[in-house]
């Protein structure tokens, strides 16, 4: 069996010009990486801003198991199964981060026959954007110590700074470190830490913003610190945003590519759904409507996390009112839920299918509740029976969702076109309605109320002592009412990812909030969920390598 790397070598690639030319996109619109990668120029915007939009169609999942779900080869395969279908299709995804790369995850640009490529240049550094984040999150932490070195003016108290440094990396040792030791000439010693590059709050604003003085102006309202009199000092005080923002005016162009079977794809920004907001970006996704009949896109990890936020903050703020929900299931992912051990899944278990569906189910009633019609698809597996298929037929069916059998991974677009029609016919029968879970104007404990109960099905919530002093220096800031970003762990629907399934009577314990002034919504971070990652056992990075052709192998 061939590897996904293996896969992608062999691609058949389209001139990334071609591609673009079929979207009727001029050269001139084009900033070429080569031959495959291009970013699409801000004059591009200007020529299309005034087409109709197409349909919008959200791919999200159960919660992650080591079983498996495959929600980005769900969301390529699905684009190359509707272009097949005759529809001008667009996939619009993230961009892979370094961290899950060389960590657990491996590659994130699909898998199979239903992979964007080049593959590898996607998953390692791409066109540069996620470095580019870095280098403006770390131009401003270089110039709070700069300012405290400089006589702090502002005077910034360096027990109250909030802004860390950023590594695109799962490094564990970073998470907490002491800078300006050496003496005098080398800073201001104190308590510092990292995080990793796609949880900063300038990927979610990057994510966010509408255009590049929308940026800037964004980057401009970080809150990095606090002065000694407990007022908020911003990146504009420091006047960093500007900079900032220099570094940024290429990254914040969409990057276009193109599948395996040469389905254009717009994949740009990436943050984190456990620790971030875990979409794409609002422009990528903008200037795709105006471009095809129907864009697919994609939430990070369950829909209790990239959902909710795909929903409660991104179509939020750009006015998106999204057509369909795919929602992806593993009969082997379900049966892990219903407690049976990874290596037991490929074994008929009834009862233990039941029970792991009730993960699926809330997911389903979660959506539901958003008033956008569903589609369920299970990415088959050759030790899938018929009946455990039939069972999960039936209960979704029963629940009011079309349901479609994916073999994007073994198939490509063939493998995909069930899902297509079933696609196709939700989105030409059922009409969405959709509407978001919360007012903005309700208080932070009722927000992050409505979420726990509603979504995850926590009985109440929790907040720690700190947490309840956060909420009222935001409060006293007047910065309360903006959407909430939940940090929680992926693998459960509460805060302890060994609860799988769907539990029930626990509650959600908030830690501690943070204010994304600038990204425009408030963190609540929960449980032990960290916002720099450590790495495994055996890193993914174990296995890469490269030859002295300069191929490289093992990515995946």
């Amino acid at each position: 069996m061939k590897t996904d790397i293996e896969i992608a070598q062999e691609a058949v690639m389209k001139p990334i010009t071609e591609i673009a030319s079929e979207l009727n996109i001029d050269a001139d619109d084009l900033e070429l990486y080569g031959k495959y990668k291009a970013k699409l120029s801000d004059t591009l915007w200007d020529k299309i801003k005034d087409k109709k939009n197409g349909k919008l169609v959200l791919v999200t999942a159960i919660n992650p198991t080591p079983a498996g779900e495959g929600k980005t080869t769900i969301s390529v395969g699905l684009g190359q199964a509707l272009c097949k279908k005759g529809k001008k299709a667009i996939v619009a995804l993230r961009e892979p981060s370094l961290g899950p790369c060389m960590g657990v995850k491996g590659g994130a640009a699909g898998g199979g026959y239903a992979q964007v490529v080049p593959m590898e240049d996607i998953n390692l550094h791409f066109t540069g954007d996620i470095h580019a984040i870095s280098a403006a999150h770390n131009l401003l932490s270089a110039m709070i110590d700069n300012h405290l070195q400089q006589g702090n003016e502002l005077q910034i108290d360096p027990r109250q700074i909030l802004w860390k440094r950023a590594v695109d990396m799962n490094d564990r040792a970073l998470r907490n470190i002491v800078v300006g030791l050496g003496g005098k000439t080398h800073g201001v010693p104190r308590e510092d830490g990292y995080m990793i590059t796609v949880a900063s709050e300038v990927m979610a604003i990057l994510c966010l913003a509408e255009d590049l003085m929308d940026l800037k102006n964004r980057l401009g309202k970080i809150i990095v610190a606090y002065n000694y009199d407990g007022k908020p000092v911003t990146a504009a005080d420091l006047k960093a945003n500007g900079a900032m923002a220099a570094l940024l005016k290429d990254a914040i162009k969409p990057n276009l590519v193109q599948t395996l079977e040469n389905t254009p794809v717009l994949m740009h920004g990436g943050p984190f759904a456990n620790i971030a907001h875990g979409c794409n970006s609002i422009r990528a996704t903008k200037m795709a409507l105006k471009l095809a009949d129907i864009v697919v896109t994609e939430a990070g990890f369950g829909a209790d996390l990239g959902a909710e936020k795909f929903f409660d903050i991104k179509c939020r703020f750009a006015g998106f009112k999204p057509d369909a929900v795919v929602l992806v299931a593993t009969i082997r992912a379900l049966k892990y839920n219903g407690g049976i051990p990874k290596n037991e899944l490929g074994i008929e278990n009834l009862d233990a299918l039941k029970k792991g569906f009730e993960n699926l189910r809330k997911h389903i009633e979660n959506i539901q509740q958003y008033k956008v019609p569903i589609v369920v698809t299970l990415n088959q597996f050759v030790t899938d029976t018929r009946d455990e298929i039939a069972y999960v037929k039936d209960q979704c069916e029963s629940m009011g969702c079309a349901f479609a059998i994916s073999k994007v991974w073994e198939l490509g677009e063939q493998g995909g076109l069930e899902l297509a029609e079933k696609v196709i016919e939700t989105l030409e029968t059922k009409p969405s309605n959709f509407e978001v879970l919360y007012d903005c104007s309700s208080t932070i404990t009722e927000k992050i109320e409505t979420i726990a109960r509603k979504i995850y099905g926590a009985k109440g919530v929790i907040f720690t002592s700190k947490a309840k002093k956060d909420m009222e220096k935001i409060v006293a800031m007047n910065l309360d009412k903006m959407p909430i970003c939940i940090a929680k762990n992926q693998y459960s629907l509460s805060d302890d990812p060994s609860l799988l399934g769907r539990p029930k009577d626990f509650e959600i314990t908030v830690r501690e909030l943070r204010v994304s002034a600038g990204a425009g919504f408030i963190v609540a971070l929960t449980g032990d969920v960290m916002i720099m990652p450590g790495l495994p056992k055996y890193p993914a990075a174990m296995n890469i390598d490269i030859n002295e052709k300069g191929q490289i192998t093992g990515l995946f």
